[in-house]
C-alpha cells in the first residue's frame, strides 16, 4: 500500500514545488505626445492628428508657442516650451514630440540644448526647415532670421545633434512645399527622411498617408 502511494506522493510534491518563470513584461509604450505647432499658429492645425492619436489612447498636449512669430528668438520660445511641458507632465516623465514647420526647429533647441532629449522617446518633424528656408527672408523677426539658411542658430543645432542620443527621429516632407525653400531643406541626416507628394505645406497635417505613418511609428 505504501509502495503504491509513494510515487503519487512524490509526483504531487514535485508539482507543488515547481514554478513557471515568465519572461519580463515589455515596458509599456509612452502614451504622451507633445504636438508643437509652427509659425504664426495656435496648434489648431493638429486637430486631425490629435483626434486620431487620442482614439489610440494617447494623451496629447498642444502648447502655445510664445511669441508665435519667434520675435524673441527661437531659444526663448524653446525655453517657454520646456516650462509648459514640465508644468503639464512634470520634468522627467517620458514623452513623444511631434512638431510642424518652425515647431521642429524650436523642438530641436529644447531637445538638444535644454535637456529635453533625456525624456524623449520619439521625435517627429513635419516640413521643418532643418537647413533653413529662403522664405525666411520675407519676415523680419529674430526667430525667422534664425531660420535663414546658414544662420548661427541652425549651425549650432547641426553641431550639437549628437545630443539626441539614440532617439528615433523621422522627418516628413513634400517636394511641393512653397514655404520650405528649397523643399530639400527638410532632409536631415540624423533622421529617417520620408517624402510624400502633398500639394501644399499646411496640408501635410491633414494627409492621411502622413498621419497614418506617424500613428504607426508612435504605437509600435
Amino acid at each position: 500500500m505504501i509502495r503504491k502511494f509513494y510515487p503519487f506522493f512524490a509526483a504531487s510534491l514535485l508539482a507543488g514545488t515547481s514554478c513557471t518563470v515568465n519572461p519580463p513584461a515589455a515596458p509599456p509604450r509612452v502614451k504622451r505626445v507633445v504636438l508643437v505647432h509652427g509659425f504664426l499658429e495656435t496648434g489648431s492645425a493638429f486637430k486631425t492628428l490629435k483626434k486620431r492619436l487620442e482614439k489610440r489612447g494617447f494623451e496629447c498636449y498642444v502648447p502655445r508657442l510664445k511669441p508665435s512669430d519667434g520675435r524673441s528668438g527661437l531659444g526663448n520660445v524653446a525655453a517657454r516650451l520646456k516650462q509648459d511641458i514640465d508644468t503639464k507632465f512634470g520634468p522627467k516623465e517620458p514623452i513623444n514630440v511631434v512638431a510642424f514647420s518652425m515647431g521642429g526647429i524650436v523642438s530641436r533647441e529644447y531637445l538638444q540644448h535644454l535637456g529635453g532629449a533625456a525624456r524623449c522617446e520619439n521625435f517627429v518633424t513635419i516640413s521643418s526647415p532643418h537647413h533653413g528656408t529662403k522664405a525666411a527672408w520675407l519676415y523680419p523677426t529674430l526667430g525667422v532670421e534664425e531660420m535663414r539658411p546658414g544662420s548661427a542658430f541652425l549651425t549650432s543645432l547641426q553641431n550639437s545633434q549628437d545630443r539626441l542620443g539614440k532617439i528615433p527621429v523621422t522627418s516628413y516632407r513634400t517636394p511641393m512645399d512653397l514655404i520650405i525653400l528649397p523643399p530639400e531643406s527638410s532632409v536631415w541626416d540624423r533622421a529617417e527622411n520620408l517624402e510624400f507628394p502633398v500639394l501644399m505645406h499646411p496640408l501635410m497635417l491633414t494627409s492621411d498617408p502622413v498621419l497614418t505613418d506617424i500613428e504607426r511609428r508612435l504605437a509600435k
